[in-house]
């Protein structure tokens, strides 16, 4: 076949318009039918990876290309920046043989991608097609620097394509007045781990999707212990990341809101159902200390506390299940989010896919996004990664892929609850500001007081919520 199977090609390693593209060659007389291999084993991706990742590493210092004109043999030349996580980008090769008058130069997101993003697309350098999540990329988009997908998925989704993506989900990648700027790349789901090990020797019966809050706080109160027994406390029965939506998730389950659904210049923050739920969260880690917050943990991510037995259970995602599958040394199980005095909800994270409005080949940008929302490549990505599928269709086949991939360790987990706020329909996605970048740095300062110092009470939201609001345009100052 022509399949060359290759992330860049060589001669990228020296155009210096490409700093830090990286090349993976496959030998030519690898002979794998096309599906066997596009389903690149994690032993193989490794070793593939394993190649390129020193070069691909390299580059994250180098400044990245702008968009590039036409190669001199005539071929379009893109961009496409993602994580750093190799694997899925391999199938570029299926790519390059569907449309050969297309090239794509994949590297990596760099340190401080979020900073480095937004001022490489105010110098007019960014990637042509990258990916992104939560907050940055609503602000990327009011900043006008992300491409109106909208006549092209008019012109090319299906239908059937569209209500296979979580509905929550898609419905997030809207300006307040319709532009859409990105598509689904996975669904990250928030849900509840814990140490099967630990509820055992503790006699505390296993989560499961009748568990509320009043439930939730009755574990977490009888899994916390000074295990060592030097008077403090070292096992805490939870713990919650103390960010915009892993928070906004409790008010969602408490009925509030932080932004008003009809006016993204709103703020909820300050009404009863929100200051009740966020109220929640900091009586567990000050009162009653049985959740940990991050200074208790040593400033580890809350996996890796959760995988070194300091947290019983855990409010994480299933972006965090290949690490915990990998590190943890006890019997791990997952269950649904605990539902809130009015509702169920669950977080679906905004990770998708956009085209950088400054690309000078929109028409060929938009080809590689559609390869990338495909359900090839959604395989590949939960293949590659155990990232769990934007597509509905693809979850049993993740399910498998993950039990095949950690036959052990997955065996008692049902791995399918990551999946029901998507198949059932409750998941909420991060409520964005028109102005996030002022609200999301005045309510981080107020937190760090509230939650992590422990300095200030929960009033002082009132306040914040006051001068959010001030921040947004035609409110105040802007």
């Amino acid at each position: 076949m022509r399949h060359r199977q290759r992330l860049v090609s060589e001669e990228a390693a020296s155009d210096p318009r490409m700093p830090g593209a990286s090349s993976a060659v496959l030998s030519p007389t690898d002979r794998r039918t096309p599906l066997e291999k596009r389903r690149v084993s994690r032993r193989t991706f490794l070793r593939m990876a394993g190649a390129s990742i020193a070069t691909a590493a390299l580059s994250g210092c180098a400044p990245r290309p702008a968009s590039t004109a036409p190669h001199e043999d005539g071929k379009i030349q893109l961009v496409y920046q993602d994580c750093r996580c190799l694997g899925e980008q391999f199938l570029l090769a299926d790519f390059h043989e569907e449309h050969p008058d297309i090239e794509v130069f994949y590297i990596p997101d760099p340190e401080n991608s979020d900073e480095k993003m937004l001022a490489d697309m105010q110098a007019g350098i960014a990637p042509d097609v990258f990916s992104g999540c939560c907050e940055m990329l609503p602000i990327w988009a009011e900043e006008g620097y992300l491409l109106n997908l909208h006549p092209y998925v008019e012109a090319d989704l299906d239908a059937a394509t569209i209500a296979d993506w979580d509905a929550a989900q898609y419905a997030s990648f809207l300006t307040p007045d319709g532009m859409r700027f990105a598509l689904p790349k996975y669904h990250g789901a928030l849900a509840l781990y814990y140490n099967k090990d630990l509820f055992d020797e503790y006699g505390v019966a296993y989560p499961d999707n009748t568990w509320d809050h009043d439930t939730y706080l009755e574990a977490m109160r009888r899994l916390t212990a000074d295990r060592n027994g030097d008077g403090k406390i070292d096992l805490w029965g939870s713990m919650a990341d103390i960010a915009w939506d892993r928070l906004q998730v409790h008010v969602n389950g408490w009925g509030g809101h932080f932004v008003d659904p009809e006016d993204p210049t709103r703020s909820l923050m300050a009404e009863p159902e929100a200051m009740a739920a966020m109220e929640w969260i900091r009586a567990r880690i000050w009162d009653d200390r049985v959740m940990a917050n991050k200074l208790d943990i040593q400033n580890l991510e809350t996996r890796h506390a959760f995988i070194q037995q300091s947290l019983a259970m855990v409010e994480d995602g299933s972006w965090a299940l290949r690490d915990i599958l990998e590190l943890a040394p006890f019997r791990i199980g997952v269950a649904p989010f605990p539902a809130g005095p009015i509702r169920r909800v669950t977080l679906a994270t905004t990770d998708g896919f956009a085209v950088y409005s400054g690309t000078k080949h929109p028409e060929a940008a938009w080809e590689l996004m559609k390869f990338f929302v495909s359900l090839e490549y959604g395989r590949a990505m939960a293949e590659a990664q155990l990232l769990q599928p934007a597509r509905a269709s693809l979850v049993d086949e993740w399910v498998e892929i993950v039990r095949t991939q950690y036959p052990e360790q997955s065996q008692e987990i049902d791995i399918g609850a990551f999946a029901e706020g998507h198949i059932q329909g409750y998941s909420v996605t991060a409520e964005i500001f028109a102005n996030m970048a002022e609200a999301r740095r005045l309510t981080l300062a107020a937190w760090e007081e509230i939650y992590t110092l422990g300095q200030a009470r929960m009033d002082i939201m009132k306040n914040t919520s006051a001068m959010i609001e001030m921040a947004q345009p035609g409110r105040g100052q802007t």
